[in-house]
This record gives structure tokens, C-alpha cells and sequence, in this order.
């Protein structure tokens, strides 16, 4: 299931400094027809810290907009808007959450959390 309907905002400074801090959840940003990246955490501190350029990926895909979920079960989300999704951004994470859930990763694996 995609993000949960809600209004895009604009992927810069102001609109992300609207966010109160400590709002825990995750977040997708994207441009018009391509999903950039997706990922959790505070999702306030998380987007500025993107806007710096802290993955080179995400500015160089040139983003327009971000929508965000605040879920207490971030983990397992951000996992599934990963594999539904795609973003370019999270491709090597993608590949590895389709393998783990395909063929099983052995119990001392540095894949494992």
C-alpha cells in the first residue's frame, strides 16, 4: 500500500521546517513519475538533513516534493514502501529486501539486524 493520501509538499527548507521535531515515522521523496528515495527516522531531521546533500543521490535526482507517515512500526513500512515504490535512491536496499525475502538470510549473516 502506497503513502497514505495526503497533500505533497514542496522538498525544501521552509516546508520541512514546518514539521514539529521527534515525529517519528518515514517519509518518500520523490519528482513527478520517479520515487527518489524512502526512508525513517525523525522524519523532520531526516529531510533537512537530505536538503544539506547527506546522500548525494537524492539532490543529484533532483526532487520536487516529500510526503511522510508518522507509524510507530517504521521498520516494517519503510520496508514495504521499498519494495512497492522502487525509488532510484534505494535500489541496493530494495535488491537486498527482495532477496532476504525470497532466500532467507542465514542467522550469522551480516545482512541480519
Amino acid at each position: 500500500m502506497p503513502f497514505s493520501t495526503q497533500n505533497p509538499r514542496p522538498f525544501n527548507k521552509t516546508t520541512v521546517e514546518t514539521l514539529n521535531p521527534n515525529q517519528m515515522g518515514v517519509y518518500g521523496i520523490y519528482r513527478q513519475g520517479q520515487w527518489i528515495y524512502v526512508g525513517k527516522g525523525d522524519i523532520r531531521k531526516r529531510l533537512l538533513d537530505h536538503l544539506i546533500g547527506d546522500n548525494p543521490c537524492i539532490l543529484k535526482e533532483n526532487p520536487t516534493h516529500w510526503v511522510d507517515e508518522v507509524t510507530a512500526n517504521m521498520d516494517a513500512r519503510e520496508q514495504q514502501l521499498i519494495l512497492e515504490l522502487n525509488p532510484v535512491c534505494n535500489k541496493k536496499v530494495g535488491y537486498l529486501l527482495l532477496q532476504a525475502s525470497v532466500i532467507p538470510l542465514p542467522s550469522n549473516s551480516p545482512l541480519k539486524r
